[in-house]
C-alpha cells in the first residue's frame, strides 16, 4: 500500500469521529429503508398483531420526540466523560496515551450509537404527518400517515441505547485501570513483535553496514509515520540501485537529514519518488514502529518510579510486560524491516535492529530509575532471568546479564546497607560469579 494512503488509513481508524460518523451514516440509510418499507406495506399489516397497536401521529411524534432528547443529552453526557477520562489518564500516565484513550472502540460505539438513534428519530419524526398535512415531498395527506414499522425500530434502537450506555458506565472506569492499560500495550507489543519477526532466531544479528552512495535528504518537518517498502523495491529493480536506509519509522526528521542512501545512477525523478515512499507527520504511530510501544511502557515505568508517584508497583507491571517482549525478541530472527519481511529484500536494506537495540530501548531506558528502589530493582533483574529462559543464544543471554551488572553498579551509587546487599546477591544469582 502506498505509504500515504497507509497514513491516511491509519488515521481514520485511530480517530475518534471516524465509527460515530459510519454509525450516524447507517442511521440515515436505515431511516430511508424503513420509511420506504412503511410506504410499500402500509398501516394495515399492524392489525393483523394481537401484541401491536396503531400509533396516532401525536403520540409517534411524542415517542419519537421524546427518545431524540434523551439521546443528544445522552451523547453530550457520554462525549463530557470520555473527555474527564481522557484527561485523568494523560495526567497521570503520560500524553501520549492520549491516543490510546481517543481511539477506544467501546467510546467511540457508545457515542456513535446515541448520535445514530437520535438522528434516526429526527429523519423519522418529520414523515408522521396529521390527515390534513402534507407528506414529504410534497406528497398529499391522504388521511395521514404514522410509519409503525420505522416507530418499531427506533423504539428497538432506544433499548439498544439503553445497554449501550451501561456498558459505557462499566467500559470507561475499567478502560483507565493502570493494569488494563498496560496489559492493552504490552498485548500490542507482542502481536506486533508476532507480525514483523516472524521466525525463530538462527544465532545471527542484522549486519550493521557502513553507510555509503548518494543521500536523498528530507524535505518535510515530522515524524515518519510509514515507510512503503514496496515502493522502494520497485524503484531499485527498475533503476537497478541498492538503497540503505538511514532512518527507521518514528524518527524525527527535517530538511537536510537523510532518508536513505543511493548506491548507483539514478534518475533525475528518482530522489523525488524515493521521498514519496515516506510518509511524514506530527506525530508516531504505532502501524509500523515497534519501539512507540516499548516506549509507551517505558514512560508508564519511568512516571511511576518518579519521586512525584512512587508509585513502583505499576513500574513492576511494566516491566513485566517489557519482559514477556524481550523474552519473545531474544527467540526471534531480527533481519527483518518494518513490514516484516527480509531486509536486503529488492536491493533495500533496512536500518538493523539488533537485541542490544531493543533491551536498551525497554530495560536499559528503565535502569537508571529501578536502580533507586529496590522492590523496582529486584524486579528488574527477575525481567531479565525471566527473558532468558527460553535460552536464546549465548551472545543475547550474555547481553541480558550485562544489563544487571550495569543495574547493579547503577544501585552501588544510590542504596546502601541490606538492600544493596540483597540486591546484589539477586544479581550474583543470575550472572553468576564474574
Amino acid at each position: 500500500m502506498n505509504a500515504w494512503l497507509r497514513q491516511i488509513t491509519s488515521r481514520l481508524n485511530a480517530s475518534y469521529w471516524f465509527l460515530p460518523t459510519l454509525l450516524t451514516i447507517a442511521a440515515i440509510l436505515l431511516s430511508l429503508v424503513t420509511y420506504w418499507l412503511d410506504r410499500t406495506l402500509g398501516q394495515h399489516w399492524i392489525a393483523d398483531m394481537g401484541w401491536l397497536h396503531a400509533s396516532k401521529p401525536d403520540g409517534a411524534r411524542a415517542l419519537l420526540s421524546t427518545i431524540a432528547g434523551s439521546m443528544i443529552s445522552v451523547a453530550g453526557t457520554v462525549f463530557a466523560i470520555t473527555i474527564a477520562a481522557v484527561v485523568y489518564a494523560s495526567g497521570n500516565y503520560g500524553p501520549r496515551l492520549l491516543t490510546n484513550f481517543m481511539t477506544d472502540r467501546g467510546n467511540q460505539l457508545s457515542l456513535g450509537v446515541f448520535i445514530a438513534t437520535f438522528v434516526y428519530c429526527l429523519l423519522i419524526l418529520r414523515t408522521i404527518r396529521q390527515p390534513d398535512e402534507t407528506g414529504p415531498f410534497g406528497m398529499g395527506g391522504g388521511g395521514g400517515f404514522v410509519p409503525e414499522l420505522s416507530l418499531l425500530v427506533a423504539f428497538m434502537l432506544a433499548l439498544l441505547s439503553v445497554a449501550v450506555l451501561v456498558y459505557f458506565l462499566h467500559h470507561v472506569p475499567d478502560s483507565i485501570r493502570i493494569n488494563r492499560v498496560v496489559a492493552s500495550i504490552g498485548r500490542r507489543v507482542l502481536h506486533d513483535i508476532e507480525h514483523r519477526f516472524p521466525d525463530p532466531d538462527q544465532g545471527k544479528e542484522p549486519i550493521h553496514r557502513s553507510r555509503a552512495g548518494t543521500p536523498v535528504r528530507a524535505h518535510r518537518v515530522g515524524y515518519v509515520e510509514v515507510v512503503d517498502f514496496a515502493t522502494l523495491g520497485r524503484v531499485c529493480e527498475e533503476q537497478g540501485l541498492k538503497i540503505q536506509l538511514a532512518v527507521r519509522p518514528g524518527d524525527f526528521v527535517h530538511p537536510d537529514v537523510p532518508l536513505l542512501h543511493v548506491e548507483g545512477t539514478c534518475g533525475e525523478d528518482v530522489p523525488d519518488r524515493l521521498r514519496n515512499a515516506f510518509a511524514v507527520g506530527t506525530s508516531r504511530t504505532a502501524d509500523q514502529d515497534l519501539e512507540y510501544s516499548i516506549d509507551e511502557l517505558v514512560e508508564i515505568a519511568l512516571r511511576a518510579l518518579s519521586p512525584g508517584i512512587n508509585d513502583p508497583f505499576t513500574a513492576i507491571t511494566c516491566m513485566h510486560w517489557l519482559s514477556a517482549g524481550t523474552a519473545r525478541i531474544a527467540m526471534r530472527d531480527l533481519r527483518r524491516d518494518a513490514d516484516g519481511d527480509c531486509s536486503s529484500d529488492h536491493g533495500v536494506d533496512a536500518l538493523p535492529d539488533d537485541f542490544a537495540h531493543f533491551l536498551r530501548r525497554g530495560f536499559g531506558a528503565v535502569r537508571t530509575s529501578a536502580a533507586g528502589n529496590l522492590l523496582a530493582a529486584l524486579n528488574f533483574v527477575q525481567g531479565l532471568e525471566s527473558a532468558a529462559t527460553g535460552r536464546p543464544s549465548d551472545a543475547r543471554t550474555e547481553m541480558l546479564r550485562h544489563e544487571a551488572r550495569q543495574l547493579l553498579a547503577q544501585a552501588e551509587t544510590l542504596l546502601a546497607g541490606p538492600a544493596l546487599d540483597e540486591l546484589r546477591e539477586r544479581v550474583t544469582l543470575f550472572v553468576g560469579d564474574d
